[in-house]
């Protein structure tokens, strides 16, 4: 029993180093199957969670929407979106519908307007100015105020020339940004409160057969660029309605009342950009 310890004790004694070796081979690789389980129940756990999304997506319905403007139903992922709306194509988003509204516009309805008269068609179209307050795009942007305005809600508070102008009861059927913006407030359907007493080559009341619009902006500084291609743009998808569409300012239909659009509104840059014909301009081309 002896010999037999001296001989165990003798053994460790000489192995000392391999033995330990060993232990630590053994160690690492015991470490590393561990881990590699780890992995694996890991990866095996996110395949069935990647399994169980795919069989729910496949079960669930694709939600489906309607064109506003064809009424043409299809999934709300092949689906153009404006503000709230679904549309089937540019083509569709891009132009008036059957209810006088523009799709690619901001609907902010209005409680300002009337029906037109039986069976009259807009034939002009009343460009005008404005800035609420005065200039006040000039250092801010300004353009929920007009918003605002012409949705009754204009706060009178926020500034004095607001106070001077609550009482008033005003609408356009568009309004153009500075950045170019494209807001719309009535159908063209209806009559929007924009002319006032107003006459276009004798005939009274431009209200009834015009569509008003707004380019934010005064008489004193130049319009933005981008809001002459949006107006450009406006123009030719309201003309592709409205085909006998002539063009005036505000001054031109009310002179000695209005001034707008005023000496900073380029009508040749205008027309050139439409490529408009000239014959529907009937107060010519001139700053004025």
């Amino acid at each position: 029993m002896l010999a037999a310890d001296l001989f165990w004790k003798s053994f460790f004694r000489e192995h000392d180093i391999l033995i330990k070796w060993l232990l630590l081979f053994v160690g690492a690789g015991a470490l590393y199957l561990w881990i590699k389980g780890k992995k694996q129940t890991k990866l095996n756990t996110s395949e069935a969670a990647k399994i169980k999304a795919e069989r729910t997506k496949a079960v669930e319905p694709e939600v489906i929407v309607q064109c506003h403007h064809c009424s043409l139903h299809l999934p709300q992922s092949e689906a153009l979106t404006q503000e709230n709306r679904f549309y089937c194509s540019q083509e569709h988003r891009d132009n008036l519908d059957n209810q006088g509204w523009l799709g690619s516009a901001a609907w902010r309805l209005s409680p300002n307007q009337d029906i037109r008269p039986s069976a009259l068609v807009p034939d002009l179209v009343v460009i005008h100015h404005i800035s609420l307050p005065p200039s006040g795009f000039v250092d801010r942007v300004s353009t929920q105020f007009i918003v605002d305005f012409f949705q009754n809600k204009l706060d009178a508070s926020l500034h004095p020339y607001f106070e001077e102008i609550a009482n008033q009861k005003v609408s356009s059927h568009f309004l153009i940004s500075r950045r170019g913006e494209v807001f719309q407030f009535v159908s063209t359907h209806n009559k929007a409160w924009h002319a006032g007493v107003s006459s276009f080559l004798g005939r009274e009341k431009c209200n009834d057969f015009s569509i008003g619009i707004e380019l934010e902006g005064d008489s004193d500084h130049p319009f933005e660029d981008i809001q002459y291609s949006t107006l450009t743009k406006l123009s030719a998808q309201l003309n592709a309605i409205y085909p006998k569409l002539q063009f005036a300012g505000h001054s031109d239909i009310a002179p000695g009342r209005k001034l707008d659009p005023g000496m900073q509104f380029d009508w040749k840059k205008f027309q050139s950009k439409n490529n408009i014909p000239v014959e529907k301009f009937p107060f010519g081309l001139d700053q004025r």
